[in-house]
């Protein structure tokens, strides 16, 4: 059984241009939700144009944690539940826990 592993972008309360390196590039700034571009709703379920959240489709979810050294230059809140759903780390971590040898 194969999973396939979604890919988030970020929604964001607000945005800041970054003018360094290989020219403009619009990030987020304030409090970061996680979307999976083609839906109108952040994975929390706020709807994006009634929260007032601007899209970030070039801005990978796993960038806007502070931890990533990313996009996360600005970012000042990271939502919970969409944490909770996308996690908090990256592409390359393994899982925390498994079982190896299920009882019987």
């Amino acid at each position: 059984m194969a999973t396939s592993r979604k890919s988030y972008a970020v929604a964001a309360t607000g945005q800041w241009t970054e003018d360094e390196g290989e020219g403009r590039r619009r990030l987020p700034t304030g409090e970061v939700h996680a979307w999976e571009p083609g839906r109108n709703e952040t994975v929390c379920g706020l709807a994006l144009s009634r929260s007032q959240l601007t899209r970030f489709p070039h801005v990978p979810w796993t960038d806007a944690i502070p931890e990533s050294g990313g996009a996360a230059d600005r970012v000042q809140r990271l939502c919970r539940r969409c944490a909770a759903v996308a996690g908090r780390r990256g592409a390359d971590a393994r899982v925390r826990w498994q079982r190896a040898n299920p009882r019987p």
